[in-house]
């Protein structure tokens, strides 16, 4: 089958997730083609399964700000015709599924016909989406998609609640590749971090308020105040500089290290002991689910998509939003010592290991068949 897929390029999840299923899609032989405004950055290698359409936005002074959603239908439409492509999977509902609609209609003037499958990530429903500028489009954007889909329980809940949805939506969980995993022990490199007697403590996220950045420094504080430990802080965004700022005045200013956006995230993880992630909401949690792989437990908020990823009092511990005491004590319970430690780790992989990419794959594959038959039997 040949699949075009509309994604972010960037780190954050649904751009993960929209490249990774790509990649596992060609390798069981379907012609896949990335459109985006850039190269995703997992994507690494392109081959004749493969492919990447850059989506050019022409600078034009009349414009405050340009069209990316009339280049983006426009390129869709030349590559859907060029390439012969036979469905279309749009990650985001905006704009990527309001444009995919667009192209849609423009290729019906021309006797072409393709379905459409749309993901919801999260933030494209409970935080962009829901503002009352952009609901009635994206109400209609997810309406007019053949098959949608949401990548857990409690996003197809919000979208149901927050939208007057007439479409069934199906829930196909985020995953990971667990091949993609096997980090060499000698690969980790624990005294390049931290000391022997230190605990790794990880958080890796786009620093945005909603990830409650302060709460990860708070509570490595009260962490750091009991036992000897590094917070590795991996990823870019606008709470950065407050999180350093929080870090010199609470005096852990050396026992804080700030990465910056990294592609060396199994490396960081392989050798970690503890993730944080206190987010105000998460749709998924996805950070979490790559850190269980590596073995490492998780400590986060209850809110959201995450209790369908941590396991509490098996994976980690999750507490209420802001209860960074709570959270510190519990962190404590699972650091303080090696058994208890390992036992968590233990528990973190072999659940992650159900989010494999080898079990959620096939559940695409039949929305895509399902996309075929509910769009022919509606176009025809």
């Amino acid at each position: 089958m040949k699949i075009a897929i509309v994604c972010y390029p960037t780190f954050g999840g649904s751009g993960v997730v929209a490249t990774e299923l790509g990649i596992a899609l060609a390798n069981r032989g379907h012609e896949i083609h990335f459109i985006t405004y850039k190269q995703p950055v997992r994507l690494e290698l392109l081959n004749e399964r493969i492919h990447f359409h850059e989506v050019h936005v022409p600078e034009y002074p009349l414009f405050q700000y340009q069209p990316y959603e009339l280049a983006l239908s426009s390129k869709l439409v030349d590559t859907i015709k060029f390439f012969g492509i036979e469905l279309l999977h749009v990650h985001y509902a905006i704009p990527h599924a309001y444009a995919g609609y667009m192209a849609k209609k423009m290729l019906e003037e021309d006797g072409i016909y393709i379905p459409m499958v749309t993901t919801l990530h999260g933030t494209d429903i409970t935080l962009v989406g829901k503002h009352p500028f952009y609901k009635p489009a994206v109400t209609f954007s997810i309406n007019k998609s053949d098959v949608v889909t949401s990548v857990s329980e409690n996003l197809k809940q919000s979208t149901l609640d927050l939208f007057h949805i007439k479409k069934e939506i199906h829930v196909i969980p985020n995953f990971i590749d667990k091949s993609n995993y096997n980090v060499d022990n000698k690969e980790c490199q624990r005294s390049l971090m931290a000391n022997e007697n230190e605990r790794i403590i990880t958080h890796i996220s786009n620093f945005r308020k909603v990830k409650r950045i302060p709460d990860v420094i708070q509570i490595f504080k009260q962490i750091q105040d009991k036992i000897p430990a590094k917070l590795m802080m991996v990823g870019e965004g606008p709470e950065k500089e407050k999180a350093e700022e929080l870090a010199e005045k609470l005096g852990i200013k050396d026992k804080v290290v700030f990465l910056g956006n990294s592609n060396q995230v199994d490396r960081i993880l392989c050798f970690s002991d503890l993730f944080l992630l206190p987010s105000e909401t998460e749709s998924f949690g996805l950070a979490a689910l790559e850190a269980m792989m590596h073995r490492v437990p998780v400590i986060s908020s209850n809110t959201g998509g995450i209790p369908e990823v941590n396991v509490q009092g098996i994976t980690g511990f999750m507490s209420n939003v802001g209860d960074v005491d709570e959270m510190a004590f519990n962190a404590l319970k699972i650091l303080s010592d090696d058994t208890t430690l390992t036992k968590f780790k233990d528990n973190a992989e072999k659940v992650a290991h159900k989010f494999d990419i080898a079990n959620v794959l096939p559940l695409y594959e039949k929305v895509y068949e399902e996309a075929f038959k509910t769009y022919y039997k509606i176009s025809y």
